[in-house]
C-alpha cells in the first residue's frame, strides 16, 4: 500500500539519497558526467534537504511503500513565473518516482497530494520546468490538464538544457 505523506527534518537523509539517484536515474544516460556530478552534489546534499523541509514555502511530499521511501515531490507555494498568467501560482519544484516503481501508481497518489497541497496554500495555477527529451513526464503532466505555456533555459552544469514551461489549473487539475 502507497502512502503519502508530508517530509519531516529525520527524512532529510534518506530523501538526500533517493533524490540523488532518482535523478541520476532519470538524466545520466542523456547527460556528461562531470555535469552530473557537479549538479547531484550542489542540490541533493543531507543539508540542502534539511533546509527544503524547513521551508515554510516549501511542501515536501513523500511516498512510501512498506515503510521504504519510493518517490518525492516539492513544491514551492507562491512562485511566479514570467510566462505564468496566475494570481497565485505555486511551482512544482521537484516529482521523482523510483524506477522500480514506475507504473504501479505511486505517481499518481503523489500527484494528488501535490495538487491538494498547492490549492490548500490558495494557489490557483501550478507550474512546472521539464527538460523536452523526457516525453513520459510531459505526457504524465497532460494527464493532469498541464499544457506548454512558455520555455527556460535550465543551465545543466556546463549544457544550457531547454525545459518547457507547462501550467495547469489547481481545482481542474484535482478532477483528473
Amino acid at each position: 500500500m502507497i502512502s503519502i505523506r508530508q517530509a519531516h527534518l529525520d527524512d532529510s537523509e534518506v530523501l538526500a539519497h533517493l533524490a540523488e539517484r532518482t535523478f541520476r536515474e532519470t538524466f545520466t544516460t542523456e547527460n556528461n558526467l562531470s555535469d552530473m556530478e557537479s549538479h547531484c552534489a550542489k542540490n541533493f546534499g543531507t543539508e540542502i534537504q534539511r533546509q527544503e523541509i524547513l521551508n515554510p514555502n516549501c511542501a515536501t511530499i513523500l511516498a512510501e511503500v512498506a515503510g521504504q521511501l519510493v518517490a518525492f515531490a516539492q513544491v514551492q507555494l507562491h512562485s511566479p513565473k514570467g510566462c505564468v498568467s496566475a494570481d497565485h501560482p505555486a511551482e512544482l519544484h521537484r516529482l521523482y518516482v523510483g524506477k522500480e516503481w514506475h507504473g504501479q501508481g505511486v505517481a499518481h497518489k503523489i500527484m494528488s497530494k501535490i495538487l491538494s497541497t498547492a490549492a490548500d496554500a490558495g494557489a490557483d495555477h501550478i507550474w512546472l520546468g521539464v527538460w523536452e527529451h523526457n516525453p513520459r513526464a510531459i505526457a504524465f503532466y497532460g494527464k493532469y490538464g498541464f499544457r506548454v505555456v512558455g520555455e527556460h533555459i535550465f543551465q545543466f552544469g556546463s549544457d544550457p538544457q531547454r525545459d518547457l514551461v507547462m501550467v495547469a489549473k489547481v481545482n481542474e487539475s484535482l478532477m483528473a
